[in-house]
């Protein structure tokens, strides 16, 4: 598997720095934000061309490779999923906008969260819901396929301010009746946390592999991320054993202690993977 960690860790300011401690980690795939990423564009999401080479160098001195994006719909107003013919083609703009990008620097991840954007208003049933959005994301999955990059469904507990799609099951499930190779699922610990699933995790890993194209390592909240190394060794030693070859990102939001955090985070998920890689040694 591939270790990674997101750039909404620091500031574009820090992001030299954060990039020399993720490669002194031996990490060596980066998860970006475009506001961050390429924070010099006048829209990061259609950089110039000297910004974005300059932003890719940056990240190849250091040895990292562009492997996700999130952040999918940051700029864009009055987008929503349910909230009408307009705000839906608000939404698939943005969204098509953002694969664009993936597909122009060979991003092969989009995790789609943005909770505010996918509340189901009152008085609209969750059936109707789903087969709105199933039908919305398999056009979606349409763009996302051409342009080589995939769209990954993440579950927003309801702390997060959503009603749609709130765990694991209900992610999982909607993934399946999507059912386009374009559209698949993200597991993300902090969720797994909120609502108390968190354990069954390991277990879980063999059936969600057909589906499973990235995995985030968070904490509720976004707060620095993994807390411990211990809690996170069973899952990558089941993720491991199920074959899985892709990302696990760390998702952390910056935080006061700025880069601080950002090293003692990216050690804990090298000590991690170190523990379960030698579990199979």
């Amino acid at each position: 598997m591939k270790l990674a960690m997101s750039n909404i860790a620091w500031s574009a300011e820090e992001r030299l720095d954060a990039y020399a401690i993720l490669a002194e980690a031996g990490i060596t795939e980066l998860e970006i934000a475009p506001g961050i990423f390429f924070h010099a564009a006048a829209d990061p999401f259609v950089p110039e061309e000297a910004i974005a080479r300059t932003a890719l160098r940056e990240a190849a001195d250091a040895g990292l490779t562009l492997v996700s994006m999130q952040s999918l719909l940051f700029g864009v107003t009055g987008a929503a999923l349910f909230e009408g013919t307009e705000a839906r083609a608000a939404f698939e703009r943005g969204m098509i906008r953002a694969i664009t990008l993936a597909g122009r620097f060979g991003i092969p991840n989009l995790v789609f969260g943005s909770p505010a954007q996918r509340s189901v208003p009152a008085g609209m049933a969750m059936d109707a819901a789903l087969a709105e959005a199933a039908a919305v994301f398999r056009r979606l999955g349409d763009h996302a396929a051409a342009a080589g990059t995939r769209i990954t469904i993440e579950a927003n507990p309801a702390a997060y301010g959503t009603n749609f799609l709130n765990t694991l099951e209900e992610a999982e499930a909607f993934v399946q009746a999507v059912d386009h190779p374009g559209i698949a699922l993200i597991l993300d610990l902090g969720a797994m946390h909120i609502n108390g699933s968190f354990d069954s995790v390991p277990t879980r890993l063999p059936g969600l592999m057909p589906r499973l194209h990235h995995v985030h390592v968070s904490e509720p909240d976004l707060v620095p991320a993994p807390a411990a190394a211990a809690p996170l060794v069973p899952v990558l030693r089941g993720l491991r054993a199920a074959g899985y070859a892709k990302a696990v990102s760390i998702e952390m939001k910056r935080s006061t202690k700025g880069l601080a955090d950002v090293r003692r985070a990216a050690a804990r998920l090298a000590e991690a993977h170190q523990a379960a890689e030698a579990i199979h040694a």
